[in-house]
């Protein structure tokens, strides 16, 4: 009975401990999610105490500078709607700022867009200087093939159509119109 309880009051033992560390690791993740919250909580007190709107944020200490590449964006024939100053009686114009960030924004990304074009670009050089010297391949054998099989329109129709007659009349003895000719003449007057 004596050994029961001993190892009764260890099980109790490590059943506490075990519960103290349990308690000891949400205590520590609430003081963890407390901590993360420190700004958040200023900012309450902050507003709670009153101090809204008494601080202003006018840029007066800020000192601007702006690339020349995007200057000359900014004033070139495309973006010629541009009028403002990025400051307006020594305050800071943040709505022509962010407009200016946005037009660097713009700039960057067209410049990524180009590099990324830039391997892409020999490959379609390639292509296309292979489909010209395909096209020149084609255009010199059309040609070689229009003379050689060509009959030229320049020679006159007249001796074109004596070739033909003097060759019916060596291959039937007359042109062959001729005895079609003949044979619509006896038609006709076997019908009259």
């Amino acid at each position: 009975a004596r050994a029961y309880r001993m190892k009764k009051n260890d099980q109790n033992k490590n059943d506490k401990t075990e519960r103290i560390q349990k308690v000891r690791s949400m205590w520590a993740a609430i003081m963890e999610v407390f901590t993360s919250f420190t700004k958040e909580k200023e900012a309450v007190d902050y507003v709670l105490q009153g101090y809204v709107g008494q601080n202003v944020l006018d840029g007066a200490s800020v000192a601007f500078r702006i690339p020349r590449l995007l200057v000359q964006r900014v004033e070139s024939a495309e973006h010629h709607h541009w009028s403002e100053n990025v400051y307006e009686g020594e305050k800071l114009n943040f709505l022509t700022v962010i407009q200016l960030l946005n037009e660097a924004l713009r700039t960057l990304r067209d410049e990524i867009c180009q590099s990324e074009l830039k391997p892409h670009l020999g490959y379609m050089k390639n292509i296309t200087v292979k489909c010209i010297q395909g096209l020149q391949s084609l255009q010199s054998h059309r040609l070689k093939l229009k003379e050689k099989h060509f009959v030229s329109m320049s020679e006159p129709i007249q001796k074109q159509e004596e070739d033909w007659k003097v060759k019916w009349k060596n291959f039937l003895g007359q042109c062959p119109f001729d005895i079609m000719l003949q044979q619509n003449k006896v038609s006709n007057v076997q019908f009259i």
